[in-house]
C-alpha cells in the first residue's frame, strides 16, 4: 500500500493542489483513505492531517472507512423518484442483502443514494464504483447483483448496463454547426485579438451558467489584471438536479469546447487551463484525455499553438461530489486541493481566482458558444433571442414528457413551445433552473426562457397532474439540506430546520403558525446565508407556497380544509403571534441539526 501512495504521489509531483486527484487514486484502489495513508500523504505533501481529513469529510465520493469492491450509488434526484426509484432502491437493497448506507458485512458490496448522477434523461440511474449506470430495472438489478456476487469485473460488465445517449431531439444555431478543430483559433488570429474580443462582445453572449455575466467584460477585465500570470477554467460540474446538457456537449462536441478555452486563453493571456469535470461524469474521462491528446498532436495545444507562439494546455480535474462546488470561487477552492467553500467576494476570480492570480471562469456552453461565434461573427448571434438575451439556450428536458432530451431554443421562446416540442400533456407545472430556480404553473406557460423573464441554467423538469406539489417541495428541500457546505449557520443549520419543518407540515402534524415560522425560516435562510447555494435554497417552498397555498393547507391539522379556507388570513394571524416571540431568534441558538 505504501508503495502504490507513493507512486501516486509521484504522479502528481507531490503537489498539495492535486491533492484530490491523489486521494481519488487511492479511494479507488482501497475503497477508502486510511489514517496511516494520511500520515504518508502529510509528510509527502507537506500539509496538516487535519486539512487532508477535513477534505476526506467534505466529499462525498471520498471515505475514512471502507466501501464495497462495488459502492453502488443510486440517483435520488425527482426525476429517478418519478420513475419508481424508491421501491428500486428497496428491491436492490433486498436482493443484495446490503443495507442502504452500508458496506455488506463481506464487503463485497455497498449501497447508498446519491443526490443526481447527471442521466435524469435516462433513469432510474446510478453509479457502479464511480461508472455510470443507466435505465435501472427489475431485470438489469437481478443481473447486476449476479454479476456482483460472482465478482465479475467491471470490464467484463454488458456495454448497454453503461450506455449514455445523448438524446438531442431539437439542434439550432450551435448544435447544427459545428466548427471543426483550429477553425476558431485560425479565426482568432486572422482577425486580431481586439477584434475577436469585439466580435464576442457584439454577439451579447452571457454566461450560460445561470448568473448571465457579461463573456467579453469577464474576459477583458481579467486580460487588464496587472498579473501576468493567468488561467483558464471551464465549469463542468452541473451538479443541478435535472441538468445534463454539458455531459452532452463534452460527449460529441468536446473540440469545440476545448476550441473556445483555447480562445480565451489566447485573449487573456493564459499558459493553463483546467477542465472540473464532475465525479459523476467519470465515463467521460478517458475520452476526453484522447481528444486532448489528439488536440496536441495537431497543434492545438500545448507549445506554440499553430505556429503563432501561444503556449497553452488544458488538465482535467475531477470532482468528488459536491453539490458545492458548481459555484465558482467553490470550485477553485476544490482544484486548490481544498474544500469547495465559496470565498468572500470581491474579490472576483478574475482578479484573484486559482492561487489567487486572475482567471476566468465559464461554463461549457459558454465557451461552445464563443468558439463558433469567433468564426461567425458576433452580428450572427445577436441577431438571434431577444434584446437582453442574444443567441440561444441549450435546455436538459426531463420528467413528465414523451422525449426528455436536449434541446436548443432561441432565447424569447414561449413554454407552451418547448411543452409541445417535448411531448408533455396534462401539466400540472414546471421546474426552470433546477431546485435553486422557479416552479411555474399552468397560468404561466406564456412566459419566454429569456434572462429578463424565466432565466436558466439549463435544468427544466416537467410535472405532469398526477404529482404532489409537497412530494417535488419535500425532495429539493431535502437535496440542499443535504449539499449544504456547512460554512455558514444560516445555511447549515437554516436549510436542516427548513427539511424538518415541512416534513412536519407534509407529514400531516402542522398548522398555519407552522407555515408562517417556515416562511419566515425561508427568508432567515435567503437572507443571510453566505453563497448561492442558502440563497436559493427556499425558493422551492416560497415559489409553491405562493402559487399553490391550497396544497399547503390540506396538509395542516386542526383544520377541516375547504375550498374557501383563507390561508393567507391564517397565515398572518400566525405571523402576528410569532412576532411576540420573534419565532426566527432561535436560529443563531441552533446548531449541527438539533432542534
Amino acid at each position: 500500500m505504501q508503495a502504490f501512495i507513493q507512486s501516486v504521489i509521484d504522479k502528481y509531483e507531490a503537489s498539495p493542489v492535486r491533492l484530490l486527484p491523489i486521494l481519488r487514486d487511492i479511494q479507488a484502489e482501497y475503497q477508502h483513505i486510511s489514517g496511516t495513508t494520511v500520515e504518508q500523504l502529510t509528510t509527502a505533501l507537506n500539509i496538516p492531517r487535519t486539512q487532508i481529513i477535513s477534505v476526506i469529510e467534505f466529499y462525498s465520493f471520498l471515505h475514512a472507512t471502507p466501501t464495497g469492491q462495488y459502492d453502488l450509488l443510486i440517483s435520488d434526484s425527482i426525476t429517478d423518484h418519478m420513475l419508481g426509484k424508491q421501491d428500486l432502491m428497496a428491491y436492490f437493497a433486498s436482493q443484495l442483502k446490503v443495507t442502504i448506507g452500508e458496506t455488506r458485512a463481506d464487503g463485497l458490496v455497498s449501497l447508498n443514494n446519491t443526490s443526481c448522477s447527471g442521466m435524469c434523461d435516462q433513469g432510474p440511474a446510478g453509479l457502479v464504483n464511480g461508472h455510470a449506470l443507466t435505465r435501472l430495472d427489475r431485470p438489469r438489478i437481478d443481473a447486476i447483483v449476479a454479476l456482483i456476487n460472482q465478482q465479475v469485473p467491471l470490464t467484463q460488465w454488458p456495454t448497454e448496463f453503461f450506455t449514455v445517449d445523448d438524446n438531442i431531439y431539437l439542434a439550432g444555431l450551435l448544435l447544427k454547426n459545428p466548427v471543426t478543430p483550429g477553425e476558431a483559433l485560425k479565426a482568432r488570429y486572422q482577425k486580431g485579438l481586439a477584434e475577436t474580443l469585439k466580435e464576442i462582445e457584439m454577439s451579447g453572449l452571457r454566461g450560460r451558467g445561470g448568473a448571465g455575466f457579461k463573456t467579453a467584460l469577464k474576459w477583458r477585465f481579467c486580460s487588464e489584471e496587472a498579473e501576468t500570470e493567468r488561467y483558464v477554467v471551464c465549469n463542468a460540474d452541473e451538479g443541478e438536479p435535472g441538468t445534463f446538457k454539458d455531459r452532452v456537449l463534452l460527449n460529441t462536441y468536446a473540440h469545440q469546447v476545448f476550441e473556445g478555452m483555447t480562445l480565451c486563453a489566447s485573449i487573456i493571456g493564459a499558459e493553463q487551463g483546467f477542465l472540473y469535470l464532475r465525479g459523476e461524469y467519470l465515463h467521460l474521462y478517458n475520452k476526453l484525455q484522447n481528444i486532448l491528446l489528439e488536440r496536441r498532436e495537431a497543434g492545438l495545444l500545448g507549445h506554440n499553438i499553430l505556429a503563432q507562439g501561444l503556449n497553452f494546455d488544458i488538465e482535467i480535474r475531477l470532482g468528488c461530489g459536491a453539490y458545492i462546488c458548481g459555484e465558482e470561487s467553490a470550485l477553485i477552492e476544490s482544484l486548490e486541493g481544498k474544500r469547495g467553500i465559496p470565498r468572500n467576494r470581491p474579490p472576483y476570480p478574475v482578479s484573484q481566482g486559482f492561487l489567487n492570480k486572475p482567471t476566468v471562469v465559464n461554463n461549457v456552453e459558454t465557451f461552445f458558444a464563443a468558439s463558433k461565434i469567433a468564426v461567425t461573427g458576433g452580428q450572427w448571434f445577436a441577431s438571434v433571442g431577444t434584446e437582453q438575451s442574444q443567441g440561444t439556450k441549450i435546455l436538459s428536458i426531463s420528467g413528465d414528457c414523451n422525449k426528455p432530451g436536449i434541446y436548443e431554443y432561441p432565447f424569447g421562446t414561449p413554454i407552451i413551445q418547448v411543452l409541445q416540442d417535448c411531448g408533455a400533456a396534462d401539466v400540472l407545472g414546471i421546474q426552470i433552473g433546477g431546485p435553486s430556480g422557479t416552479f411555474i404553473g399552468q397560468d404561466e406557460f406564456q412566459r419566454t426562457l429569456a434572462f429578463e423573464d424565466l432565466a436558466t441554467g439549463g435544468s427544466f423538469i416537467i410535472f405532469n397532474q398526477t404529482r404532489n406539489i409537497l412530494d417535488i417541495v419535500k425532495n429539493f428541500t431535502h437535496f440542499f439540506a443535504h449539499e449544504s457546505c456547512g460554512f455558514c449557520t444560516p445555511c447549515r443549520v437554516g436549510t436542516s430546520l427548513l427539511k424538518k419543518q415541512l416534513d412536519k407540515i407534509v407529514d400531516g402534524y402542522g398548522s398555519a403558525g407552522d407555515v408562517a415560522a417556515l416562511e419566515e425560516l425561508c427568508q432567515l435562510v435567503k437572507n443571510n446565508s453566505h453563497c448561492g447555494l442558502g440563497q436559493t435554497a427556499a425558493n422551492p417552498i416560497l415559489s409553491t407556497l405562493q402559487r399553490y397555498p391550497e396544497n399547503y393547507a390540506q396538509q395542516l391539522k386542526d383544520i377541516s380544509y375547504e375550498p374557501g379556507f383563507d390561508l393567507d388570513a391564517s397565515l398572518e394571524t400566525a405571523r402576528r403571534l410569532a412576532k411576540r416571540n420573534d419565532a426566527g431568534a432561535h436560529l443563531a441558538q441552533v446548531e449541527d441539526n438539533q432542534v
